[in-house]
C-alpha cells in the first residue's frame, strides 16, 4: 500500500491499478481518521492508515456502514456494500492485537456508481441522500 495524490475510479469497476479493480462488489474501501483514532486508543499504539489495507482514508467524519448508504468523493459516487472486516495480516504488519482494535472500525466496502478522478483534498460527503445523487 502506498499513498498517491490522485486515482482514476471507473464506474462498476473500481480504482484503476488496484488488485480488486473489476470485481463485482469490492471496488473501493473507505475508512476514516476518526475510526483510526478510536482503534489507536483500543490498541494502545499508532495504527498507520497506510498499513490498514484500505483504498481511501477520509480526514473528517464517520464512514457509513449500512448497505445502500452513499458516499461522494469529489466526482465519484460510491454505494456501501458491507462493513470492511479487518484483515488478519494487520497483526503481522502493525502488531499483535491490531486486527481486533480495527474490528467495527475498519470502514466500508463500496461499489462505484459514478466514476471519475479523485484527488487528495477533494470534497467528501459521507451522508449523500439518494435523491440528490441518483437522477430519477
Amino acid at each position: 500500500m502506498k499513498a498517491v495524490p490522485a486515482v482514476e475510479v471507473e464506474t462498476q469497476r473500481g480504482i484503476v491499478g488496484d488488485r480488486y479493480h473489476g470485481s463485482k462488489h469490492r471496488q473501493v474501501s473507505v475508512q476514516s481518521l476518526q475510526a483510526l483514532a478510536e482503534a489507536e486508543t483500543a490498541y494502545g499504539a499508532p495504527v498507520p492508515a497506510e498499513l490498514t489495507r484500505r483504498n481511501v482514508t477520509v480526514s473528517d467524519g464517520v464512514v457509513p456502514r449500512e448497505p445502500g448508504s452513499l458516499i461522494r468523493l469529489g466526482p465519484v459516487l460510491l454505494e456501501v456494500v458491507r462493513v470492511a472486516a479487518p484483515c488478519k495480516l494487520l497483526d503481522d504488519t502493525i502488531g499483535r492485537g491490531a486486527q481486533e482494535a480495527l474490528r467495527r472500525r475498519g470502514g466500508s466496502i463500496c461499489r462505484v456508481l459514478e466514476g471519475g478522478r479523485v484527488e487528495v483534498g477533494d470534497p467528501v460527503d459521507l451522508l449523500v441522500e439518494r435523491s440528490e445523487a441518483v437522477p430519477q
